[in-house]
């Protein structure tokens, strides 16, 4: 009998000696799975942020590229609804592609992707450039074209009513006017 007790207690204690190095073993493995998701998630928010500055940058070339193109633009953020149709053609293709750039950093934001100082920086931006009554018109005419979710941030941005600085000291006045012919 006394026998048969040392076997169990054997046995008991190797089980008890197996969990233990389970736990030594199993620990730095899980810190080290934790390390790389968290090197992945780095990796992809700035795979994120890097793809959309691209697209932001790609965007903006129209602007320094054409100056027919910078000055139907200048125009129409003053007053989008004095344009020819084929300047507001021209006009709202690239500021929807403008805010369908920002929509997706909205959403990059919200599903924790991009910083809030990132966001904060885009906020910015966008209400410097939503502020001109002639973005304000032409948001009028294609708001549907964008989430309903967006649409608000669009809205609240208009509501608070800022004031047009994007272009202040740009002499928008001297942005020869359109040939109407």
């Amino acid at each position: 009998m006394v026998t048969r007790h040392y076997r169990n207690m054997n046995w008991e204690m190797l089980a008890a000696i197996g969990h233990l190095a389970a736990v030594f073993v199993g620990i730095p493995s899980l810190i080290y799975l934790a390390t790389q998701i968290r090197e992945q998630t780095k990796e992809r928010r700035q795979s994120v942020v890097n793809a959309l500055t691209v697209q932001w940058g790609d965007l903006t070339c129209a602007l320094h590229e054409s100056a027919e193109f910078s000055a139907i633009y200048l125009r129409g953020v003053q007053a989008f609804d004095d344009l020819d149709p084929v300047s507001k053609v021209r006009f709202s293709a690239f500021f929807n592609r403008f805010l369908k750039n920002f929509q997706a950093m909205y959403f990059a934001h919200q599903d924790g992707i991009l910083s809030d100082q990132l966001w904060g920086e885009i906020e910015r931006t966008m209400t410097d450039l939503i502020s001109y009554r002639g973005v304000q018109e032409w948001w009028e005419t294609r708001r549907h074209w964008h989430t309903q979710e967006f649409a608000r941030v669009v809205d609240a941005i208009i509501a608070k009513g800022s004031k047009p600085i994007a272009y202040s000291t740009y002499y928008l006045s001297k942005v020869a006017p359109e040939n109407r012919t």
